[in-house]
């Protein structure tokens, strides 16, 4: 079973990390990194509660491994922690510098300080409008040794019917990045 650690950050739009985890745990151990500010945001924008045994409130139950940003003897804080790579989603402006300049004060940070250092892969899912000159700065310099930023951009060719479509194709577009398989939208066929 393929390893994969995934940190919901402070931003808006929890609901396409929380979708993001629901299609790894189909088929892999998924690590989560909790910034102090997700939980309440997730409970803001999409009603999970995760106050009381975030495991069994997301699903996953074996495969799901939940941490705070400040739990710094967590596994993931080592290069012998073995995983498939890290995603970010949504990934905070703030978290993004961090990233960005080696500044791995918390677990998140750290983690994705790990995730590079290893060679592993690094998707970050910057969510802000517009992007700043220091933003687009930061994601350049991320871009350039490899970290793929994919910002939660809408697609229409798919021709989504509701959110929930909307939310699957730019979940998809995420995870198309680490590759996996998915059924998350209708691919473009020309």
């Amino acid at each position: 079973m393929k390893r994969y650690v995934l940190a919901i950050t402070g931003a808006t739009g929890a609901v396409i990390g929380l979708r993001v985890l629901k299609t790894l745990l189909r088929s892999s151990e998924v690590h989560l990194i909790l910034s102090a500010p997700a939980p309440a945001i997730i409970k803001e924008e999409t009603g999970v509660d995760l106050t009381e045994r975030p495991p069994e409130a997301l699903g996953g139950e074996g495969r799901l491994f939940v941490y705070k940003d400040d739990d710094l003897w967590a596994p993931l804080t080592s290069g012998s922690f073995t995983t498939e790579g890290m995603l970010v989603v949504p990934c905070s402006m703030k978290t993004l510098s961090a990233i960005a300049h080696g500044y791995a004060q918390g677990l998140v940070e750290r983690a994705a300080d790990v995730t590079l250092k290893e060679g592993r892969r690094l998707i970050l899912s910057p969510r802000e409008t517009p992007f700043s000159a220091i933003h687009l700065e930061n994601m350049l310099r991320l871009a350039r040794i490899g970290v793929r930023i994919v910002p939660p951009v809408a697609g229409f060719y798919h021709k989504p019917e509701n959110l929930e479509e909307m939310i699957d194709f730019l979940a998809g577009r995420i995870l198309d990045q680490i590759p996996l398989e998915h059924d998350l939208y209708r691919r473009w066929s020309g």
